[in-house]
């Protein structure tokens, strides 16, 4: 799969499977919807156990493998079997960067079987942010609406 393949067909493939299917969270309904798709295919390195591109936005591949991405892959594999809990699962994105995954244990959430994942890997400071609040501000610190 081609960059230019994934950013065509990855909003057609959303919006289709969002009028499709109701993705809700089962402890938080307003988590829902489908927003992000990662699409697998085999690694390009000996060492790497999968491979993938997430498609995120309007037209953005994430650079990494993506923490959300691996984890539900792990689960994934976990439920059928083939990964068993304390096992690492290599996993390299569209670029090659790579996110270490181990399944810690397995747990629910809501009604369903669930893992607790932990994923290691590499990153770089990419921009600092310095944030001034202002005395006066009545809304200095945030707002609530409900």
């Amino acid at each position: 799969w081609t960059a230019s393949d994934i950013l065509h067909w990855s909003p057609i493939v959303r919006r289709a499977a969002n009028e499709q299917f109701s993705c809700v969270h089962p402890d938080d309904p307003t988590v829902s919807g489908i927003s992000h798709l990662l699409w697998t295919g085999k690694p390009t390195k000996d060492t790497s156990d999968g491979a993938n591109a997430v498609f995120y936005g309007d037209k953005a591949i994430d650079r990494s493998p993506c923490g959300t991405g691996t984890s539900a892959r792990m689960a994934q594999l976990h439920a059928k079997g083939k990964l068993e809990i304390g096992q690492p699962y290599i996993h390299e994105s569209y670029i090659g960067s790579e996110f270490v995954g181990t399944v810690e244990s397995v747990t629910k959430v809501g009604n369903y079987p669930a893992i607790m994942p932990s994923i290691e890997g590499w990153a770089q400071v990419t921009g600092y942010n310095q944030i001034l609040v202002d005395d006066q501000d009545p809304y200095a610190f945030g707002f609530q609406v409900i």
